[in-house]
């Protein structure tokens, strides 16, 4: 971390900056298409450097990831003008899970992406959706330096915070939530995860979403029109209060909604956030950062109580963690039905296969300390009684 806080000097998280080091990154392309993302960032800068805490390390890296964002904007762009038959693509159907980290949303979305018949977002292509100017765009050659740098990306990763594995596993292949490509349109829940950024959150609560997960929307064609599948296994934590707009962008989606008990929901979440953020903020305080997340997690499954009738009933399941822990493929076989997708034996072959590799608590079980994280679970329990009733919690 010293070499990179060296370089603290040498960056400013300021917009003017940031675009001017992606247009550069991108080789002179200056198209940022729609407008939307630029007031959305001029709070996210003020937020990080305000607010945030952040170490010196953690500007050079957060000015990094929102260089890259920038910068895959740029490239998404220029394959649109080059090709605008990409947003052509139909988004056909996808099958969006939503659910609070712990709760088995990430389970659950790569049993379902195993599947060859279904397209998932692997963690290379959310860290470079479109290869580097100078890369294939086509075929095997424009996959192997994006998936090298991000086993780069990912063995530094480890070094920083060598724990999280036990917490939430991440590697190059691993399906991953769409949280970069919303960050795109700089508009995102994963802007949160790097640091406590309290306006930024007021800020992205008090905005429509719907035009970002309209942006959102053209970049999967562009992915598709790149590496082909038609139909998208999506998942967020962040769309548990963005029913409306997916319901809007996405109208013939499947729906899957995850359940656990929020006070179990909340330590865990608030370790894990708050055992990242040592990557990034200077004197991070866990029981400063897990009070933060509990106010978020209550923002979140309020919200999807509240909303929840806007998805359509047809298309749509509710699934607590209790029973899909007690029968994973059981419940694989409930999302498919309901979103008539096959499950053939190719499907049931590739399951099998992902959960013959993938035990749960095959990196080591984490011990959880409520008090240590700033997290009540007995007054998280009551403050969404009401949810809890609405979901049997």
């Amino acid at each position: 971390m010293g070499l990179g806080a060296a370089l603290a000097d040498d960056v400013e998280l300021v917009p003017d900056r940031l675009v001017a080091d992606a247009i550069a990154k991108a080789g002179g392309l200056d198209d940022f298409g729609p407008d939307g993302w630029r007031e959305p960032l001029d709070v996210l800068c003020r937020a990080y450097r305000d607010e945030a805490g952040l170490s010196a390390f953690g500007t050079v890296s957060v000015h990094a990831q929102l260089v890259q964002f920038l910068t895959n904007r740029l490239l998404v762009e220029d394959v649109v003008r080059r090709h605008p038959e990409a947003l052509e693509q139909e988004v056909r159907a996808p099958i969006v899970i939503a659910g609070l980290p712990r709760s088995g949303t990430t389970h659950l979305h790569n049993l379902v992406s195993a599947d060859p018949a279904l397209r998932s977002l692997p963690f290379w292509e959310a860290l470079e959706p479109v290869p580097a100017p100078g890369e294939p765009l086509f075929g095997d050659g424009s996959l192997a330096p994006r998936t090298a740098r991000c086993d780069a990306s990912v063995a530094m990763g480890r070094l920083w915070t060598p724990e999280l594995d036990r917490m939430h596993e991440m590697s190059t292949w691993h399906a991953h939530e769409e949280i970069h490509l919303l960050s795109i349109d700089c508009s995102s829940m994963f802007f949160d995860t790097l640091a406590p950024i309290p306006s930024w959150r007021e800020h992205y609560r008090s905005r429509d979403q719907t035009p970002h997960y309209r942006y959102l929307r053209r970049v999967l064609q562009v992915l598709q029109f790149l590496r082909g599948g038609d139909r998208w296994v999506l998942k967020s934590p962040q769309h548990l209060e963005q029913f409306g707009p997916l319901v809007e962008v996405f109208p013939d989606a499947t729906f899957v909604v995850t359940h656990r008990d929020p006070g179990d929901v909340a330590v865990s979440m608030a370790t894990m956030v708050a055992y990242a953020a040592r990557a990034h903020v200077g004197s991070p305080d866990p029981a400063a950062i897990g009070a933060h997340w509990q106010r978020i997690l209550t923002e979140l499954l309020g919200a999807a109580a509240r909303d929840r009738d806007l998805l359509p009933a047809d298309r749509s399941i509710d699934v607590r963690f209790d029973d899909f822990m007690a029968d994973d493929l059981g419940i694989a076989a409930e999302v498919y039905s309901l979103a008539g997708q096959p499950l053939d034996g190719r499907a049931r072959a590739a399951h099998a296969e992902y959960l013959a590799g993938h035990r749960r608590n095959r990196h080591g079980r984490v011990v959880y300390d409520a008090a240590a994280v700033g997290v009540d679970p007995d007054g998280i329990r009551s403050d969404l009684a009401g949810y809890r009733d609405a979901f049997g919690v």
